[in-house]
């Protein structure tokens, strides 16, 4: 990151008030933080303007019936950089990385539709001419990630009783299957409010409200029912490099069967792991690793991975670049926000 955008104590003690309750008001963080509103309002939109946090609604397309993939794509030389910028412009390609010295793109498909997701990985991947192979792997359980995680590496920012007085913005991040036994179904007026959420997962009430054409109250009732029912969750997405970490790596475990749970587990104890999860085919655990450099990645896959009990074999393979985050555009080390709502009509 540049050293204009540099981050001083209270900023990152901002970004944690943001994980833990992301559409807090500014006067409530203000209150825990022990600082004023206007330098919280100010520090909250300099961090923005810089790219270095964005707060987003995440729709998990398993509460509504459908899977979730990760994708491993090795390209021709000279392809790979245009083949990834195509995915990322996605709505359902969610993540979007370049690994193996970019001779490989990582991506998490996340299609809300089975026709969505079929057209992508039965149909347009394997026709594209640059593509040489393809490995799709399902979810089957994920362990960490996604909304109550908080990412560990910043665990201790705040006090307890800070973290207290800030609350929360919904249930805490639980292990659980993938997929949900009773879907839900949104209505007209959910995927209005989803949408510009996506946009700016601080929207007011009252901007929601206009969008679903409901009252305020009503949207409030709604959203506090789809966040219990696990729909969508406030994700605050934070460039890493930012905090320190440039050494980024994804990590592909096979592990004895009756080991799977508990070394997901663990990985999801561990602060450089912002995201693990049990997944089908070769390799059955996936896991993203953040670390500060490469001697730091090596000491950690070494010492405290290689040595979990069942682990079996494990792929190491750094980050060359992320073109994609959750589900925000990255050029270089800066989130890009979006032009506008995804709102529909």
């Amino acid at each position: 990151m540049a050293e204009s955008t540099a981050l001083q104590p209270d900023d990152v003690r901002l970004i944690r008030a943001l994980q833990v309750a992301p559409r807090a008001s500014f006067a409530s963080i203000a209150a825990a933080l022990g600082l004023t509103e206007g330098a919280v309002s100010r520090r909250y939109r300099r961090l923005r303007a810089d790219g270095v946090i964005r707060v987003t609604g995440v729709v998990d397309p398993g509460a509504l019936g459908e899977s979730k993939w990760l994708v491993r794509l090795r390209c021709h030389p000279g392809s790979v950089t245009a083949i990834a910028d195509a995915l990322a412009k996605r709505d359902d390609v969610s993540w979007v990385a370049l690994t193996a010295a970019g001779s490989e793109i990582t991506c998490a498909v996340r299609s809300r539709t089975r026709e969505q997701r079929e057209d992508l990985l039965g149909q347009r991947l394997p026709r594209t001419a640059a593509v040489l192979d393809i490995n799709a792997s399902a979810m089957l359980r994920q362990f960490v990630g996604g909304r109550g995680h908080y990412w560990a590496a910043l665990r201790g920012a705040l006090t307890p009783q800070q973290e207290s007085l800030l609350g929360n913005d919904g249930p805490p991040f639980t292990e659980s299957p993938v997929i949900t036994r009773d879907p839900v179904r949104l209505t007209p007026g959910d995927e209005k409010m989803l949408d510009l959420l996506a946009a700016d997962g601080r929207a007011s009430l009252v901007d929601l409200a206009a969008a679903a054409d409901l009252t305020p109250g009503r949207v409030s009732r709604r959203l506090h029912a789809l966040l219990l029912r696990r729909v969508f969750h406030i994700d605050v997405e934070i460039v890493a490099a930012a905090l320190g970490f440039h050494a980024r790596a994804n990590l592909w475990l096979l592990v004895h069967p009756s080991a799977v749970k508990s070394v997901g587990r663990t990985l999801a104890q561990e602060p450089e792991i912002a995201f693990a999860a049990a997944v089908s085919g070769t390799h059955n655990i996936h896991a993203v690793a953040h670390c500060r450099d490469l001697d730091e990645l090596f000491e950690f896959t070494t010492d405290r991975i290689g040595a979990l009990p069942g682990l079996q074999s494990m792929e190491v393979s750094p980050l060359l670049q992320q073109i994609k985050q959750v589900g925000t555009l990255l050029s270089g080390d800066r989130l890009v926000e979006p032009r506008s709502p995804r709102v529909r009509r």
